[in-house]
């Protein structure tokens, strides 16, 4: 894979990525602002791109995996959920900012900076987290849906989206200490 992890910062009240992505920055802020695109990596749903806007959720990791991979009994019951979250920043194609769980579990804020004529460094930070169970959570989940989105932007294959969730798991709970 061409790209890199650049650095990730994993405690219990904040979590922080950094990844060089090979794509334009308008190319990957579509990938995070259009539903389809969003899906891809992700999870997508009807999004009002504007302060106070909503960005729909919709579960459906099992449509992550290039390959056949059901979710593992403890997300299956997630499968189809759908809700939205409130977005408290835009500035395309730069900055994207939403609650998540309606605040209580915190805010992520996207920024996206230009470093090279086909590249972009993402940085993701979850704010605000409740404790040691939410960075092994959240850690576990952006960790991989982030190595998806390198992936697609890089043109290749996410076989198994929870054998990359269990290892961003693994690297979240060894920096919190679960």
């Amino acid at each position: 894979m061409t790209d890199t992890l650049v650095a990730d910062t994993i405690t219990p009240q904040m979590l922080r990525f950094e990844r060089d992505l090979a794509a334009p920055i308008e190319t990957v802020w579509q990938y995070l602002i259009d539903p389809e695109l969003r899906a891809r990596w992700f999870m997508g749903g009807p999004t009002e791109p504007c302060v106070g806007g909503k960005l729909g959720m919709t579960f459906n990791h099992q449509n992550l995996s290039d390959g056949d991979v059901p979710n593992p009994e403890r997300y299956a019951k997630n499968q189809g959920k759908a809700w939205s979250e409130e977005i408290t920043r835009i500035e395309p194609p730069h900055f994207l900012a939403f609650t998540w769980d309606n605040g209580d579990a915190g805010e992520v804020s996207i920024e996206l900076f230009a470093f090279a004529p086909d590249r972009t460094r993402l940085v993701l930070t979850h704010n605000r987290l409740r404790g040691a169970a939410d960075a092994r959570s959240f850690g576990g989940g952006w960790g991989a849906h982030l190595e998806v989105l390198q992936k697609r932007l890089a043109g290749e294959r996410v076989e198994n989206f929870w054998d990359l969730h269990a290892a961003a798991e693994k690297r979240a709970v060894a920096a919190v200490g679960l």
